[in-house]
């Protein structure tokens, strides 16, 4: 196993700490900041109603879904930023469509040095991929006891295991993104049920209509509505975002497994007719 499959295990395992810090971390800081910032007096008047303007003190005024629609949305951003830093460097150096040009063009003229060359430029999860099959490439080529069918398969059983490899540590997390986007709207419609409901019981205890008073339960009651469809829209424009930019990668490998496939295969003959003749 070369140095960079060996790496493969340890980022699996700090995605997987990540998200088990991040999720209690994030619910410790929404409450905080429900306390001490949504809930500082100076948001407040006297009679312990909002400032007239100061939103702040209306978002308080949501209950105790706050905090934890607060901490969706902090781990919408959180779990985000860390996607696209992963999948930044799964990319590599250099552009996609440039390096499997490189790759195609080279092994073209089967230059194979200069193919493994490229992909130890690259880097990232296209080019470790790439090196990984290339380098099983020169090794069954020059093996003289397996048949070109077996060194063929030896070539694709390579691809998909390295590909194996690679690409679940850019799926990682990204599970979380998806629940994120349902169960924030949800939990969001939870707070203004909830909210509703204090609104009408306080309604019917006063035993006297009073427009003003439904009309600013409603209001604080819909706050919770607010901070879901956020969070959640938020969640599904990065969801679909990373999922697009993963299956570019995967088809620039797929693309690339393909061509060296091909090479191999008409190398290969090529070598057979001449021995032949």
């Amino acid at each position: 196993m070369n140095m960079e499959n060996q790496t493969i295990p340890q980022k699996s395992k700090f995605s997987s700490t990540f998200a088990l810090l991040v999720i209690p971390i994030c619910l410790a800081v929404s409450i905080l900041v429900f306390i001490f910032v949504f809930g500082a007096s100076s948001n407040f008047q006297a009679d312990g109603k909002p400032v007239p303007g100061n939103y702040l003190g209306i978002v308080h005024e949501g209950g105790v879904i706050v905090p934890v629609l607060l901490s969706f949305f902090l781990m919408v951003i959180t779990f985000s930023v860390e996607r696209f830093i992963t999948i930044q460097q799964a990319y590599g150096s250099g552009s996609l469509d440039n390096f499997v040009r490189k790759i195609k063009s080279f092994l073209s003229t089967n230059d194979v040095a200069s193919a493994i060359q490229v992909c130890e430029e690259q880097k990232g999860s296209l080019g470790n991929v790439t090196l990984a099959v290339l380098k099983k490439y020169k090794s069954v080529a020059a093996d003289k006891s397996l048949s070109k069918d077996q060194k063929q398969v030896s070539i694709q059983k390579e691809l998909e295991e390295a590909t194996s490899l690679e690409l679940p540590i850019l799926e990682k997390n990204l599970t979380i993104l998806a629940t994120l986007a349902s169960v924030a709207t949800l939990v969001g419609l939870l707070g203004t049920v909830i909210g509703m409901i204090k609104a009408f019981a306080a309604l019917a205890a006063s035993g006297t209509p009073n427009a003003e008073h439904l009309a600013s339960g409603i209001s604080e009651a819909l706050i919770n509505t607010a901070l879901g469809i956020a969070s959640s829209a938020f969640a599904i424009v990065f969801y679909n975002l990373f999922t697009s930019k993963i299956d570019t990668l995967t088809y620039s490998i797929d693309e690339v497994g393909f061509s060296i496939n091909q090479n191999f295969a008409a190398n290969h003959k090529e070598k057979e007719s001449t021995v032949l003749a």
